[in-house]
């Protein structure tokens, strides 16, 4: 009888087990969680709406899984169209902005793309879901960490991350097709213009510190840099190594 009432358990639990992959199979089959729909509804109300219509930025917006990149506590507004605290005083930009500068580099699925403040790594994620290879940088230690383990767990393996100041940008992974810079800076850093690629798009945010600033689009070509205003924005600032 004990053997038998065994038995019985175990064949009650290998039954749930095969119910529960039945359950879940459609949803790994298809890529799907839990937010999937409310993705699409965030892309369709407050991307496509706006203007954004680059359909690979498109395709990106409805695939990353923005709730894996905030806090916990805030995972039920990860599709609301608005920027969200993630520490140490930084924020996650608010999905139309991602879209929107995603857009504006042009992307195309041979770029090399630099990042300038990593963050969460939700800019870098969206990214590397279109171009070949993306490298970001991150000055604050705990964001560079935490942004480098979530997206290795995120299987982003396209995406390289350097904690370091990001005015020098990354050097040696140069030229880059294009540079999106996350945080407001006073100026562009010539080094990001000397490491962007004849051709290359950069998108950065310039202007005072906890104001608006400009969102700046800047072009090489032919050796000449120019500069186009896009919109208004409020960025947190730029942060650089105290010791440069």
């Amino acid at each position: 009888m004990k053997h038998s009432c065994h038995g019985s358990r175990l064949l009650m639990t290998i039954n749930k087990f095969l119910m529960m992959i039945t359950l879940l199979l459609p949803l790994v089959l298809s890529g799907q969680d839990d937010y999937t729909q409310t993705r699409k509804k965030m892309v369709s109300h407050d991307i496509i709406s706006r203007g954004v219509n680059d359909q690979a930025t498109l395709d990106a917006m409805r695939n990353v899984p923005r709730h894996e990149f905030v806090p916990q506590e805030f995972r039920q507004r990860a599709y609301q169209d608005g920027p969200l605290p993630i520490g140490y005083g930084q924020t996650i930009s608010q999905p139309y902005i991602v879209a929107f500068m995603t857009e504006a580099i042009r992307p195309q699925n041979h770029f090399r793309v630099l990042e300038v403040g990593t963050g969460s790594g939700y800019q870098a994620a969206v990214l590397s879901a279109i171009v070949d290879s993306v490298f970001t940088i991150e000055i604050i230690d705990e964001l560079y960490l935490q942004a480098k383990k979530r997206l290795k767990k995120l299987a982003y393996d396209n995406v390289q991350v350097k904690n370091a100041d990001g005015y020098f940008g990354w050097a040696s992974k140069g030229p880059f097709d294009a540079i999106v810079v996350t945080a407001a800076a006073e100026f562009v850093p010539p080094p990001l213009i000397e490491q962007l690629n004849e051709g290359g798009r950069m998108i950065i945010p310039v202007g005072t510190p906890f104001s608006t600033q400009q969102l700046l689009l800047v072009t090489k070509n032919g050796g000449k840099i120019k500069t186009r205003n896009l919109m208004f924005v409020r960025f947190v600032p730029f942060t650089r190594d105290k010791g440069s």
